[in-house]
């Protein structure tokens, strides 16, 4: 996509570009085309900030043909809601336009309902003493992509609008480097392979996520492979081709390998349950260790790696004997 950026006399960014392919919702096209989410259009457009050839749209569901002009105005963020708090983060690197951090299992990433402070948005606020992306919207203020509550590792968090616009490209066409470990029950047969399946909100459980039928949910795709058997359970990588919500949860549960400490995504078999309770582990046991990207500014490759945390290296030893 040709795409251009311009900032209007009312602080609106205007993101520009053509319909890439026929058939396609208008939510869809124009998150894939501008790095916005979803919800985010669908906001937008309710706003009558979404125009097609120049003409207003309401319906997140029109399915314009490949080749129609759009443009989305932006406006800038309104002051953050969420109050800066001194959490203690873990910066894996920092620079002008961009932070890196190694999350902690437990800490939530951004505020909403049931989580309004405490979270990490509240702790960037005041590292970064306010000076975070606004395009992700007044309660998400830098964050381009998330992690669960409960699985540690890196995220990577936007400081500038450029950085934000950049990032998002490279999250919307795969090419973030992504890699997690997690220790899943059972032994995974064949040791190395591909699961491929679109995820969804469950039709059953709206907290759930599922693999449903093709053309449904999103494309996910999770390559993993064996870095060390143990007791009853293995050790695995998974890389992802995609990120979709709960991704590396809900497909090796699909392949009968859920993972350790996970409530939500299978039953965890009689035989670990006891290690589980005597080491007092109550999350899924999920880390992601590296993250890979083109520097939205300098235009370099960057990656970043995070060791194994204290709680899951314990567990994984309890599993070796």
């Amino acid at each position: 996509m040709s795409e251009s950026l311009a900032m209007n006399a009312r602080r609106e960014q205007v993101i520009e570009g053509t319909i890439r392919e026929d058939g396609q919702r208008l939510d869809k096209a124009l998150a894939d085309a501008s790095g916005l989410s979803r919800e985010r259009i669908k906001a937008l457009i309710s706003e009558g900030r979404v125009t097609i050839s120049g003409e207003r749209v309401a319906q997140p569901s029109l399915k314009p043909p490949a080749g129609v002009p759009f443009a989305i105005a932006v406006p800038e963020a309104a002051p953050a809601e969420a109050v800066a708090q001194d959490i203690p983060l873990e910066i894996v690197h920092e620079d002008e336009h961009l932070i890196v951090v190694d999350k902690p299992a437990g800490l939530v990433v951004h505020p909403a309902a049931g989580n309004r402070d405490g979270t990490l948005v509240n702790a960037l606020l005041h590292h970064c003493r306010g000076q975070l992306s606004g395009i992700g919207g007044v309660a998400r203020p830098g964050i381009v992509h998330r992690i669960d509550k409960d699985t540690s590792g890196l995220l990577v968090v936007a400081k500038t609008d450029t950085a934000h616009e950049g990032l998002a490209r490279q999250f919307a066409d795969h090419s973030i480097e992504r890699a997690y470990r997690a220790v899943v029950a059972g032994r995974p047969v064949p040791a190395a392979g591909t699961v491929t399946g679109a995820i969804a909100r469950s039709s059953h459980d709206r907290k759930k996520m599922a693999i449903v039928a093709d053309g449904r949910g999103k494309h996910a795709v999770t390559h993993y492979r064996t870095l060390e058997p143990l007791s009853d359970a293995t050790l695995v990588e998974c890389r992802l081709e995609t990120g979709r919500t709960h991704q590396v949860r809900v497909h090796m549960s699909s392949i009968g390998h859920v993972l350790l400490g996970d409530p939500v995504y299978g039953r965890m078999p009689p035989i670990l349950r006891p290690v589980l309770k005597r080491l007092e582990f109550r999350r899924q046991a999920l880390h992601a260790a590296e993250l890979g990207f083109v520097h939205p500014v300098y235009e370099e490759r960057v990656r970043f790696v995070s060791p194994i945390p204290h709680d899951m290296a314990e567990l994984i030893g309890e599993l070796r004997h």
